[in-house]
């Protein structure tokens, strides 16, 4: 396997074998990222299933699309060697996310030895932002 984070990381998240069976369920399809920024981009099909009463994609699905983002960006900023679990995490929703594809950014804003501080934007298909996110995830060695 390649000494290279990102190209272990893209050979990992482009293999469906390799794809945690959420990740898969929330449709996600990596499609950028960059170690030196430390960014993650995927997009996330957010399926009839998961909308709510009032016909939106309820908050929570939202939020898994921004950890799903976030958690990958920091897995590959510690050079895919560590476990990175959420500790807490804050949505904030600006517009109601509604069917379709959705695309999400992951960026560790810092990165220490035990936690990573995490940023996420998730827009919808049209480009519309829909909901940022921060959170704080403990690294765990594998």
């Amino acid at each position: 396997m390649s000494d290279n984070p990102a190209a272990r990381f893209i050979a990992a998240f482009s293999d469906p074998a390799h794809i945690p069976e959420v990740s898969k369920h929330l449709g996600f399809e990596l499609i950028g990222l960059d170690p030196e920024a430390m960014t993650v981009e995927a997009w996330f099909t957010a399926r009839p299933v998961f909308l709510n009463p009032n016909g939106s994609v309820q908050g929570g699905i939202v939020t898994g699309f921004l950890d799903e983002a976030m958690s990958a960006a920091a897995f590959m900023a510690t050079d895919l060697k560590s476990a990175v679990p959420t500790l807490e995490m804050k949505t904030s929703f600006l517009r109601p996310m509604m069917t379709g594809r959705a695309r999400a950014i992951g960026q560790v804003s810092r990165l220490g030895s035990s936690v990573a501080f995490l940023e996420g934007r998730l827009w919808n298909e049209d480009g519309v932002l829909c909901a940022t996110a921060t959170a704080t995830a403990a690294l765990r060695p594998l």
